[in-house]
This record gives structure tokens, C-alpha cells and sequence, in this order.
């Protein structure tokens, strides 16, 4: 049955670890891959990295290229190590590397093609504007957040939701890559991923929504399991959708994958505690008149960490055979 699906064209956009693990069920499909993700990130090792050399935040994009990776175990354990202890403490070797083959080759751009090369990755990961772009929000109590990392914590610790969302300098230029990609896409899957920090920052590009919504692909948006405490904390999933479309477009989006699996209390408790809750279905809502819906269990558990995320190998069943 997945040799049925060789020759697509598949476009995933976001960011976060919810891309990263969808795209290692997606190349059980096809080698005909694109990451594009978004370059706002300002928080942990690639906020440091970011901020003393001026280069692209470089986790989000290292976490996508070692998923497509088709090299060694020893290799991923590389790219994914982060030092414990001394000066380099938090800091991530897979980032590091990205930023010295960026002083080495002249280019972000040149640095993931190198290191693409190196991990004989299925498919392309790009990042989506090679400019320096900060996220903007303005959330309900009036108050305008500037950046990724602090954008989070202000609505955590007010629990106030954002209202409007925007990058600066506005409307950056889009890397080229990524619109060739798009124009020649059988699917594109936006999400999972946080809503305003991982898939809506993509939209914020100049004319990528544009350009989306032109393209001949079949568009799916993949719902979180959970709310985001700090960013959607109050959010029904028809409300993502609404959110979504204000940026994207109405009616851009043909089909929704979403959980419809329950959790045992202990894995989801530390959630609730944080805020979060499943996301779930209002199937009376008027969205769904337009848009195709597939429920489906879809989570994978962790118990040594208690996390709840998404089952790579049933999301991509979802997203290609439509169970």
C-alpha cells in the first residue's frame, strides 16, 4: 500500500518537535519530502546561538533533518547532544555544527545543504525566509510581546490569548526553495505545532499564503492533541481552524486529522495542571459543512516523561490513506 504513494509531493510547514516527528512516518511514504520552517525561534540553545553569531535559529531545522536522516544511531545521538556541564552547558552540538558550517560555507542556507548531505536525508528541509524575523504578538489585555520565547511566558504567566500575531520587518522575502516546493506539491500538511509560534509565523512570509492557496495540493491541517497553555490555552479546535484561516485564507483548508483517542489520568494530569487539555470535536459546528474531518487515535505515550505526542506511523496512515 505505501508503494502507492512514491511519487508524491509532499509539503510540511510549521516547526517544533510536532513537525519533526510526523515527517519520520511521512518518509515510510515517499522520499518526495520538503520541511519548510519557520526561523522566529529566540528561546534555548538557538535563541544563544542566534544572538552571538546573527544567524538563523538553527533547533527547529536540526530537529527535521534528523528526522529525515538515513545514517548511523551514532549520528542522531550526535546532532542531538547537549552538553551538560562548562561554558557550552544547554548548548546543543547539532546547533553548534549548523553554525560553524554557516561561518564555513558564507550560508545558513549552504550549512543545511552540507549537513543534508552528510545525513543522507529523504527529502529537503528549508528554512522558510533566510531573513533575521522576530515575532510581534498583541494579546487581549492591550499589551504588545516581542519574541518567540517571551511571547509564551507573558501569556502563561497572564493567561491572556493573542489576538494578532506579525513578523518583523513584515512580510520578509520567502526563500525560493520554498515557493518552487509549494507550486509543485500533491499535499501540503500544515502542523502539528504550536499555533502562533511554529505554523502561523510560516503564513507571515510574504505571499506564502498566497501561494498556498494557489497550489494544486490537497491542503490538511493536523490538530494538536492538546491545548498550549500561554498561547491557546482556551482554544476549541474549531477555533484553531477559524485562527488558522484568518492568516491562511477561508476555505484553503480540505481536510482536518485530528485525535480521538482518550488519556489514562496519569499522563494527562501534569497537563492539566499546566493548563492543557485535549482538544476536541464540536461536530455540530458549521466549519465542517466545508471541510473533510478524520478522527482517529493518533497518540503515542512516554511514560519515563509522562509526554503525550503524536504516533508518527498512524498520523502518516492518516494523511495518506485517509485512516
Amino acid at each position: 500500500m505505501k508503494n502507492d504513494y512514491q511519487n508524491k509531493k509532499v509539503v510540511v510547514i510549521g516547526g517544533g518537535t510536532g513537525l519533526s516527528t510526523m515527517l519520520k512516518g511521512i518518509k515510510e511514504y515517499t522520499s518526495h519530502i520538503t520541511a519548510i520552517v519557520t526561523v522566529a525561534d529566540n528561546g534555548g540553545s538557538s535563541g544563544r546561538i542566534r544572538e552571538e553569531m546573527g544567524i538563523i535559529p538553527p533547533g527547529d531545522i536540526r530537529n527535521c533533518l534528523v528526522a529525515l536522516a538515513n545514517t548511523e544511531p551514532i549520528m542522531e545521538k550526535l546532532l542531538q547532544y547537549r552538553f551538560t556541564e562548562g561554558s557550552l552547558s544547554g548548548q546543543n552540538f547539532g546547533n553548534l555544527l549548523l553554525a560553524v558550517l554557516t561561518d564555513i560555507s558564507g550560508s545558513f542556507e549552504e550549512a543545511v545543504h552540507v549537513t543534508s548531505n552528510v545525513l543522507a536525508i529523504t527529502g529537503k528541509v528549508l528554512p522558510v525566509t533566510l531573513e533575521d524575523v522576530h515575532l510581534h504578538a498583541v494579546f487581549e489585555d492591550g499589551n504588545l510581546v516581542v519574541g518567540e520565547k517571551e511571547i509564551v511566558e507573558y501569556g502563561k504567566a497572564k493567561e491572556s490569548d493573542i489576538c494578532h500575531i506579525e513578523l518583523l520587518p513584515k512580510w520578509p522575502t520567502p526563500n525560493k526553495a520554498v515557493v518552487q516546493a509549494i507550486e509543485e506539491a500533491d499535499i501540503i500538511v500544515l502542523g502539528p505545532g504550536s499555533l502562533y509560534t511554529s505554523v502561523i509565523p510560516n503564513l507571515l512570509v510574504k505571499d506564502i499564503s498566497q501561494f498556498i492557496r494557489q497550489a494544486k495540493a490537497e491542503k490538511i491541517y493536523i490538530a494538536n492533541i492538546m491545548t498550549q497553555p500561554g498561547e491557546t490555552t482556551s482554544l476549541t479546535l474549531e477555533e484553531h481552524i477559524l485562527i488558522l484561516e484568518h492568516y491562511l485564507g477561508k476555505q484553503t483548508i480540505n481536510k482536518v486529522i485530528v485525535n480521538s483517542e482518550e488519556v489514562e489520568a496519569i499522563y494527562s494530569k501534569q497537563y492539566e495542571e499546566e493548563g492543557a487539555v485535549l482538544l476536541k470535536v464540536d461536530k455540530s459546528h458549521s466549519i465542517w459543512k466545508d471541510i473533510k474531518r478524520i478522527e482517529a487515535p493518533l497518540i503515542k505515550l512516554y511514560g519515563d516523561k509522562k509526554l503525550i505526542r503524536h504516533d508518527s506511523e498512524k498520523l502518516a496512515r492518516c494523511i495518506f490513506e485517509g485512516k
